[in-house]
Formats: structure tokens, sequence, C-alpha cells
């Protein structure tokens, strides 16, 4: 065998290995490491999925880790997520934040924007339309009332307080009332004719706007929902999330396509958020405390 055939013969051998052998061939990137991010269960969990898996998928294709969306069966859950190290990141409540803290040291490092660009949000108190007996906060004594979870802001702490300290309806006013696991459990549960009325976060009172159910009153701004980590997150990932969702504008046409898939509670975009943003909740908490009323 010639040279010229033999050295043919040695790069179809080559070929050969290089292909059947990934092994041996350009080295690929290696895999991102996985983030499991948690968030308060305003809905059910397949609606949770259906809304909040699409920025996991943004946050994946945006940072160098792979996040995956970890779901919880209540508020509580998400706390010991955070605890055990089977969340590093969560979106929390003003008052699932504060309970979280108490156990363990965890950061708040964003807040979401409403459709107005301010970092607010609301609680909603809702009847059905065809209840004509109940059009203001003073109307439900002596009626049912359905909350949202009691480490619910919006669901039960801003509206025991709206109740207290706005209208001076106490809870042994009402002639029962209940806690349930998610808001739009509260929103059905109102028109089924369960509850006389409800209390849910703003986002949730808009979806159920054309089903038969109308507002009674709005409370005062709440806190935006806090992105957290736990203390012990790198500083590269807390870099990563915050570079990746604080460089969207919902205003920009191409950012406004990736944003409309997301929840209504963060579609709008974020902005910085800090241990004090949320003292406000503390205040609540210790207001409803001089009442009588233990949160959560």
């Amino acid at each position: 065998m010639n040279c010229r055939c033999l050295f043919l013969s040695l790069s179809l051998i080559a070929s050969l290995f290089f292909t059947v052998n990934p092994e041996t061939s350009a080295e690929e990137d290696p895999p991102k490491k996985t983030i499991y991010f948690s968030a308060i269960t305003l809905y059910h969990p397949i609606v949770m999925y259906q809304k909040y898996q699409p920025l996991m998928n943004y946050l994946t294709e945006n940072t160098s880790y792979r996040f995956e969306l970890r779901l919880s069966e209540d508020y509580r859950d998400i706390i010991n997520f955070l605890k055990t190290d089977k969340a590093q990141v969560a979106l929390l409540g003003g008052v699932t934040y504060l309970e979280a803290k108490k156990e363990f040291n965890i950061i708040p490092i964003l807040k979401p924007l409403g459709a107005n660009g301010k970092p607010f949000y609301r609680c909603v108190f809702v009847t059905r339309e065809a209840n004509k007996d109940i059009n203001k906060l003073s109307d439900l004594k002596g009626k049912s009332v359905a909350f949202a979870s009691r480490l619910s802001t919006s669901g039960n702490l801003a509206p025991l307080y709206h109740l207290y300290s706005v209208a001076g309806v106490k809870l042994e006013d009402l002639s029962r009332y209940e806690n349930f696991r998610y808001h739009d459990s509260v929103a059905r549960e109102v028109l089924r004719g369960n509850f006389d009325a409800g209390a849910v976060i703003d986002s949730v009172a808009e979806r159920f706007n054309d089903r038969g159910l109308k507002v009674i009153d709005v409370s005062e701004p709440i806190p935006g929902l806090p992105i957290v980590v736990r203390a012990d997150a790198s500083r590269k990932l807390i870099y990563s999330i915050e570079k990746a969702l604080l460089s969207l504008d919902y205003n920009n046409p191409e950012h406004y396509r990736i944003m409309e898939q997301w929840d209504e509670e963060f579609k709008y975009g974020f902005t910085e958020a800090s241990d004090s943003d949320y003292d406000s909740i503390r205040k609540m908490i210790d207001y409803l405390r001089k009442k009588g009323v233990l949160i959560p």
C-alpha cells in the first residue's frame, strides 16, 4: 500500500471514530446547574404551571442556569422548600416573606410592577352581581365571607386590616368565614353561592370579572410580591436573575411578546426590592394583633 492510500485509510478510520464516539467530538457546553423556583399558590397547580412555566423558560434561556418550577400545595410548603433548599428562589407574598424570615435568612431581590408601572397590587372584595344586598363593606355584617390562605397578604391580611380599620367590621360580625387554599377557589365559592362575598388578589378579581362577580371595595396599595433567594445564594445567581428580569421593558414590542405569556402578577416587569418595602405589612400585622386577630 502506498503512502497516499495509507493516509486515506487512516483518515477514513479517524472520521468514523469521531462520528460514532461523541466523547471525542468537539467539546460540548457543560450542563446548566438546576435552580428550583417556587411561588405562592394563587391558583390551582395546573393553572400555576401554565402561568409560571414561561417565566422558567425565559430565565433558562437568558441565564447560565436551568430553572425548574417546584409547585407547592400551600403557602407553608414554600417556606419549607426554601428552608430545606428544595427551592433556591421563590415568589412570595408579604406575609409569607415575613414568616419565612422569622425562621431563616432570605433576601428580597426584586418585586413586580403593576399595569401602571408601579410596584404595588391590591386586595379586592367581591360578591355576585345578582346580590343586591351587598354594595359596600359595612353590608358584610351578618354575611358569610371567604378568604384565601391565612398566610396570604391580599387574601387574608389586607382584607382583615381593611375591614377593621376602614369599615369597622370585625370577624365576629360575620355570620361565617373560611380560608381557602387558592384565590380562584374563593372566587368560585362566591359564584356558587356558598359565600356571600370574598376577598382576592386584584388579578383574580379581574380574571373573574366577566363571570358574574362585582367589586364591593378595593384596598390601599400593597407592596409588590417579593422574589426572594436563600441567603446562601451565590452573587452570580442573584446577578443573573436581576439582569435577565430588569432588562425587560413591557413597552418594548419585542419584550412585550415574551411577557404577554406570563402571569398577570409579573408580566409588566420588575424593579429592585428591599426588606424595608414590607414595613407596611408589619404594621398591618401589628394593628390586627392589637385587635386580637393573629396573622397567620
